[in-house]
């Protein structure tokens, strides 16, 4: 993906979770993590502790490097918690190459999403 083309998606799908979560400002990596770690936990409680926020960003990158196959779903926890396995280490050197390589994954995510839910909308 050429960076004009990653920059205007990745405002596009900032954007996107901003109004549907009615919030002030657009919402940055982190919070997204945060997000999609809720999504792919299942449940929401009242209030996370500082550990399981940082467990719910570290399961949204396992969720989207799981895509490449770099991580392998194992199951859920008694808490119901998923776990992954990392199966391929992943090539990329510095935060930014890192951060560029996560935003393409939410974009592809957020994308799917967003398919989806136009096509039960049409239904």
């Amino acid at each position: 993906m050429e960076d004009w083309q990653r920059e205007f998606e990745w405002l596009r799908i900032r954007h996107y979770i901003k109004d549907r979560l009615a919030t002030e400002g657009l919402p940055d990596l982190n919070a997204i993590l945060f997000l999609i770690g809720i999504q792919e936990l299942g449940f929401v409680k009242e209030s996370f502790s500082k550990e399981e926020k940082q467990d719910l960003m570290h399961l949204a990158v396992c969720r989207l490097l799981s895509e490449d196959g770099h991580f392998e779903f194992v199951g859920l926890d008694a808490d119901g918690w998923p776990h992954y396995r990392q199966v391929l280490s992943v090539k990329t050197q510095g935060v930014e190459q890192q951060e560029t390589l996560l935003v393409e994954k939410v974009i592809a995510y957020f994308n799917r999403e967003i398919e989806e839910f136009e096509s039960n909308k049409q239904n």
